[in-house]
């Protein structure tokens, strides 16, 4: 789960001012967390706690209302009677990774995943992408190969995964939806070395670059073995207290327990 809050951190300031490179100090004075952050910690706490999760993202939307939301979003947040807005928006992926460390097999996996889309994202895209992404944290966290992972993405989600980074960037734009994210953010976990080398990848790619570290960043997280000691703290020193509290919680109960290097 930090991984993908570090890659919210780190991608903050080029979702509008993207770097098409690797090469870029990886946390800067405006770095900030997002909206991605907020929900994927809201998450958190309705699996560490039990509380629904759609009164849970309401309720950090009033907390922390000034942190990028979408439009859609913001208008179903402020109405506590609003129904799902059928969205297919990577704001379902982006948030999702706590599920992939919470549940105990692929299928609870990919059940949840579409349990906790669905208040907002209930666009049959939309939940694909909470799904590919939970299942490659799952795979990831459970000693899958990434040549394991790029199968099962490509063969259940059918997913094209077969362009590299290089070859996605240059004509790569700013994309909301999860069919233009998601794959490319996988992209860019299966050509890492590190979980560094993965979030600079996300970022470079350019478009929704928060979005795009967030989910490659949670997956790298599973797959490497967790988030270097020095990067975690300057993650966490950029979340507030309630926000670091709920994440060292969810790390503790969930992350440490089962994570661990791929054999």
């Amino acid at each position: 789960m930090l991984g993908a809050l570090t890659g919210d951190v780190v991608g903050s300031i080029y979702e509008w001012n993207n770097i098409k490179t690797t090469e870029f100090p990886l946390f800067q004075e405006h770095c900030r967390f997002t909206d991605d952050s907020v929900l994927t910690v809201a998450l958190a706490e309705a699996i560490l706690t039990g509380e629904g999760y759609a009164s849970l993202m309401r309720r950090y939307f009033r907390r922390y209302p000034d942190v990028g939301y979408g439009g859609n979003f913001r208008s179903w947040a402020q109405n506590d009677h609003a129904h799902p807005y059928h969205s297919w928006g990577n704001g379902a992926a982006m948030r999702v990774c706590p599920v992939g460390w919470a549940f105990g097999s692929l299928a609870e996996v990919l059940k949840k995943a579409k349990d906790y889309s669905l208040p907002t994202h209930n666009h049959p895209e939309g939940i694909k992408g909470a799904q590919a992404t939970a299942a490659a944290v799952y795979l990831g966290r459970t000693g899958a190969s990434k040549e394991d992972i790029r199968r099962f993405i490509t063969e259940y989600f059918d997913y094209d995964l077969s362009r590299c980074c290089d070859e996605i960037r240059p004509g790569y734009s700013f994309d909301v939806s999860c069919q233009g994210t998601v794959p490319q953010a996988i992209t860019a976990f299966l050509e890492s070395c590190d979980f560094e080398s993965a979030i600079r990848l996300a970022v470079s790619l350019g478009g929704d670059s928060d979005t795009l570290a967030a989910i490659t960043g949670g997956i790298a997280q599973a797959f490497y073995g967790g988030v270097p000691e020095p990067i975690a703290m300057r993650t966490l020193a950029f979340l507030d207290e309630p926000l670091r509290g709920i994440t060292l919680a969810f790390e503790e109960r969930f992350v440490k327990r089962k994570g661990g290097p791929p054999t």
